[in-house]
């Protein structure tokens, strides 16, 4: 099969044939139809997070099922698929009390080391990003992290509901618990961000700034909910917010991952209000608070993960809601692309001309 491979860390992607094996337990064969090109895959190709070399990344996936394996009970031929990076063992503690994006064994949805890698290249073993590798033209992926959506529900749509939706949506939506007529500032207008702005919108709040430094997001960011942009090249993005909302918002997403984005996060956070950081670190990196001020005005700061989403009921939710036209998904993907194009995509991306490109073609 043909897929995308990273050999070494420099954001740059091989386009080489891989074998696949077939699938064991409760692994399912998924005929990839759209991966959207999500940043976070960007992230771990231009620097080392762990990921052992030669791998194939790609983590927004959605397709038909092929085969499954025999100890499969929730999939059968024919299905159409959204894949999930969150890997939920679906026994432990957390998976038990809702909380599968905190599980403790994800590892469990990984095939055992004995029984070699799901992909190979001349017999060697490439590793499975995040138990997913969708940057390839069939995908082995353990049933926890699949979920069945809609077959009207069209494949690049599809796709971004395994990720960049939830993740966005799901912070507002489930990490901050927003409530109607809250005020919220979202700072980065890419595919997270502006699912972000529109889990806010969802949810109802009053007041939504977007931030962003590309002029040409404005226009994006309106259309999916935002009641007013800010480019911090025009000033104080602090203070603008600020004064926007009426002393600081109640909820502040940070969706780029560098430190002075987070930073100001905080500080447009009013007094109880909580930031909330989406955006992926680099590893290593660190930031320093003034712990007086976010003790004085009581600001909560918290970590997100995947938008502390159960992938088995939002997946579904946010397809319904497509489906049903409160949702839009449409204006997410700006291109789709075979993956031969897919080191220029992420170029496009890293410079903020697009929102989402999707590979559809191999």
């Amino acid at each position: 099969m043909k897929a995308a491979v990273l050999n070494s860390f420099s954001g740059k992607f091989d386009i080489e044939e891989l074998e696949i094996g077939k699938p064991l337990h409760r692994e399912v064969l998924v005929e990839v139809k759209a991966c959207g090109l999500c940043h976070s895959d960007l992230h771990l190709a231009e620097a080392n997070y762990g990921t052992p070399l030669p791998a194939v990344l790609g983590h927004e996936v959605a397709g038909i099922v092929r085969e499954v394996g025999p100890e499969v009970h929730d999939f059968a031929v024919g299905d159409h698929v959204v894949g999930s990076l969150i890997q939920t063992c679906g026994h432990c503690r957390p998976c038990i009390g809702g909380r599968s994006f905190q599980c403790d064994s994800p590892n469990e949805t990984l095939r055992p080391a004995a029984e070699g890698q799901r992909i190979t290249r001349n017999g060697q073993p490439v590793t499975t990003g995040f138990g997913t590798a969708g940057f390839a033209e069939y995908a082995l992926i353990h049933e926890n992290q699949l979920v069945r959506v809609p077959k009207e529900l069209p494949f690049p749509q599809a796709s971004l509901l395994g990720c960049s939706v939830i993740t966005g949506a799901g912070a507002a939506i489930n990490t901050a618990g927003m409530r109607p007529g809250d005020r919220v500032v979202v700072i980065g207008v890419g595919g997270v961000g502006l699912n972000a702005i529109s889990g806010a919108k969802l949810a109802g709040a009053e007041q939504i700034i977007a931030i962003d430094l590309q002029p040409e997001k404005e226009a994006l960011a309106l259309k999916f909910g935002a009641t007013h942009f800010v480019n911090p090249s025009a000033g104080d993005a602090v203070a603008t917010v600020r004064k926007l909302s009426g002393g600081g918002v109640d909820h502040a997403f940070e969706v780029i991952g560098l430190v002075p984005t987070s930073q100001q996060a905080v500080q447009m956070a009013r007094v109880g209000g909580g930031a909330y950081l989406i955006g992926l670190h680099r590893p290593g990196m660190e930031m320093a608070l003034q712990g007086l001020d976010v003790i004085v005005r009581q600001v909560k700061l918290q970590g997100v993960f995947m938008g502390s989403s159960n992938i088995k009921h939002d997946v579904p939710m946010y397809a319904d809601l497509y489906l049903q036209g409160r949702f839009n998904l449409d204006d997410l993907i700006s291109r789709t692309i075979n993956i031969s194009e897919i080191n220029q995509a992420y170029e496009d991306l890293k410079r903020g001309a697009v929102a989402r490109s999707v590979i559809t073609s191999f």
